[in-house]
């Protein structure tokens, strides 16, 4: 049998990357977690943990750490109607991975539907926050691959719209002639970091070709759309980040009526949780409300 506080402080320091942070979440010493976490790795016979800044687990570590959550989230919903069950343990956290701009868009109004759960965000780009699923990390994805990882369901969500933008200066400076491809890898552009392909994607559904440019590294959302509005570079920015901006006229479109379309889909585990249910009908329910539906 499994030692469930042993899975407890494992899962805290997976989740937090720190003896010291699991062990505030705990309320014991790190001394304790660690030596719970050592006492595990002894008696599975192999190392759970991999010590630095942050500290990340193993596979054998993950694997456990994720079975830990699951267990933490079922035996939070054995609360209702079961007057047995303690009903004042902690609430129950699900970690998921989101990207930063469906989180800066409308990802926060769907966990406000679900206001008795807390929530562990991890950030990723949504080509690669399916990894997150794979290695066991999260119970919940947004993803841009329709194709379910293993173990679990997978639910177009719609699309969320881009929009190629630059300030009205900034098109005068570098398009003078009208945007082309050539102007194109002249003029800098915005990239969130090297995990960000939109501005590529654009330029080949604009123009038939990929385009390298010079480029300012802007790895926050918000940051996105004020570098774009202080006349940096242009970049694809979220249409409902920009949309009173571009009803103003302090940024354009670089090509009118050419937006790219990101389709979204909902990933979560199969679990059976009521929990992560409620989870998934607000994600849905605010997705295609606020998503274009393609």
């Amino acid at each position: 049998m499994l030692d469930y506080a042993l899975l407890a402080a494992l899962a805290a320091v997976v989740r937090t990357g720190s003896f010291e942070r699991a062990a505030a979440q705990l309320h014991v010493t790190p001394s304790a977690v660690s030596q719970r976490v050592k006492l595990l790795e002894e008696r599975m016979g192999t190392i759970l943990v991999v010590r630095g800044s942050p500290c990340t687990g193993t596979p054998a570590g993950l694997r456990l750490s994720q079975h830990a959550e699951r267990v933490a989230l079922l035996e939070s919903e054995l609360r209702d109607g079961l007057p047995g069950v303690p009903q004042d343990g902690p609430a129950v956290t699900v970690r998921m991975a989101v990207n930063a701009d469906s989180l800066a868009t409308w990802f926060v109004a769907a966990m406000a539907g679900t206001p008795d759960v807390l929530f562990d965000l991890v950030l990723d780009d949504q080509e690669h926050s399916a990894d997150w699923l794979r290695r066991g990390e999260v119970l919940a994805a947004v993803t841009s691959g329709a194709q379910p990882v293993q173990g679990c369901d997978s639910t177009p969500l719609g699309a969320l719209r881009y929009v190629a933008t630059a300030s009205p200066d900034f098109l005068r400076r570098h398009f003078p002639d009208g945007v082309a491809a050539a102007a194109l890898a002249r003029a800098p552009r915005l990239t969130y970091n090297s995990k960000d392909r939109l501005q590529t994607q654009w330029t080949r559904q604009a123009f038939g070709v990929e385009i390298a440019s010079p480029t300012h590294w802007m790895p926050s959302t918000h940051a996105f759309v004020d570098a774009a509005l202080a006349g940096l570079g242009w970049g694809m920015n979220p249409e409902p980040l920009v949309a009173d901006a571009l009803r103003g006229g302090r940024l354009v479109a670089l090509v009118p009526d050419q937006p790219l379309d990101v389709p979204l889909f909902w990933q979560r585990s199969r679990i059976a949780s009521r929990t992560l249910a409620d989870i998934t009908r607000s994600v849905l329910t605010t997705a295609r409300a606020q998503l274009t539906q393609v």
